[in-house]
């Protein structure tokens, strides 16, 4: 008889612990934990580049959308380019150049150039003197 007490007792209480507030926020806080960890991990693999690892023998000079899931894309392989047709099945080679496209340097990008207009409007807004020599300037 005391084994089934002790059992119906462990079990009220096990019930009990779940529904505890105290409880739920633990499970709450720990689920919160692991969702923090994923972002972190996610961000840091984002700021040091590591989807991206590569051995620098080819890179990307241009893309252009051309549909919904397609890109035209110009890839450079050591001193040649080549014009490829990318879609979500296929990856097609579509001609090499004969004339190749100027590389841009790292600080030639659209992202730099986003970042540069920032940061002068950012300035202009904290401090209008600065706006107004920008003004002087064009």
């Amino acid at each position: 008889m005391l084994p089934l007490f002790l059992c119906a007792t462990a079990r009220a209480q096990s019930t009990q612990s779940i529904t505890n507030p105290g409880s739920v926020l633990s499970i709450f806080l720990s689920l919160l934990l692991v969702v923090a960890i994923i972002f972190a991990l996610a961000y840091i693999m984002r700021r040091f580049n590591v989807t991206h690892a590569g051995s620098g023998q080819m890179k990307v000079v241009a893309s252009m959308v051309a549909g919904s899931k397609e890109r035209i894309m110009v890839i450079q392989v050591g001193d040649e380019q080549h014009l490829i047709g990318v879609t979500s099945h296929n990856i097609s080679h579509l001609s090499k150049l004969e004339t190749p496209l100027a590389v841009k340097g790292p600080g030639e990008s659209g992202g730099a150039q986003f970042k540069d207009k920032l940061v002068k409007a950012m300035a202009g807004k904290l401090n209008p003197a600065m706006k107004q020599e920008q003004h002087n300037d064009h």
